[in-house]
């Protein structure tokens, strides 16, 4: 098998993506904007999650919650091998709240209030019921998009989603700094700058930053900037353009972030766009 294969596949839905990939590479920590659930389906491998270091291997359920920080590397020489639904969390919303038992409580359901709860889950009940969703996602049968519809709300009922509960002993707050790399990513920012925005030290920021984020200050900003990429990509601007425009060197600059974040090259990822 190859070391490192990706397909990125079109779905009825627009708000749904779908992959199938098998890699030995080691990603570094991002995030996406979307829920992403997954199955395993050969190998094994262990990841940065909100709830610390956990492992996956072949049959089990993998979760990743929208702009939750991960990353991923293989157990064994022989890579991994997964498949992923990615739903845009206004869907996730959709779906959750039309199969609540209380319709009163589902239609206070909002995108930002729900979470998966566990980044690993071992159960073949829901794994059998992740295959159903993918299938029907991917299908291109007369019909298929009511399936996956049926699918998808099948699966995320099962009490996969949940509502978001606040998480205690927050440190000290670098949203300033946080919030000046939001709004300007392609701004060269000091560390003395972020620091001074949050009334801390430098040393106060990187350790407190680090733990309310799970990126040093300078990864963050390299995130903010291949984020910014990949909507400029997904809306169609040439690579050369994107990477000028999201503060990156130069296109070779920007396809070596993306891969090591993604594992799929800005190119493919832009044809993945195009009917």
């Amino acid at each position: 098998m190859a070391k490192t294969n990706f397909q990125v596949l079109l779905c009825g839905d627009a708000r749904i993506k779908a992959v199938d990939a098998h890699s030995v590479q080691t990603f570094s920590r991002h995030t996406h904007e979307q829920f992403g659930i997954g199955l395993v389906t050969r190998g094994a491998q262990k990841s940065f999650s909100c709830r610390g270091m956990v492992e996956a291997t072949a049959g089990d359920l993998i979760t990743v919650n929208p702009n939750e920080v991960h990353d991923g590397a293989p157990l064994g020489d022989a890579g991994r091998s997964w498949k992923m639904l990615y739903l845009e969390p206004g869907l996730a919303a959709e779906l959750l709240r039309d199969g609540c038992d209380d319709p009163a409580a589902g239609g206070a359901t909002a995108p930002g209030a729900l979470e998966f709860q566990a980044p690993v889950l071992r159960d073949a009940a829901l794994a059998a019921a992740f295959v159903r969703a993918y299938d029907a996602a991917t299908s291109t049968l007369p019909g298929a998009r009511l399936a996956a519809e049926q699918h998808l709300l099948d699966l995320l009922a099962q009490s996969l989603l949940r509502h978001r509960h606040a998480k205690a002993g927050a440190v000290a707050s670098t949203s300033a700094a946080q919030s000046m790399m939001l709004d300007d990513p392609l701004t060269d920012w000091s560390l003395a700058e972020l620091a001074q925005a949050c009334g801390m030290s430098r040393f106060q920021l990187v350790r407190s930053f680090a733990r309310n984020t799970g990126f040093t200050p300078h990864a963050y900003l390299l995130h903010r900037r291949i984020l910014l990429a990949r909507q400029l990509i997904a809306s169609g601007t040439p690579l050369a353009e994107a990477a000028a425009a999201s503060g990156f060197a130069d296109q070779s600059h920007m396809t070596r972030v993306f891969v090591r974040k993604y594992g799929i090259a800005p190119g493919a990822f832009a044809i993945s766009f195009k009917t």
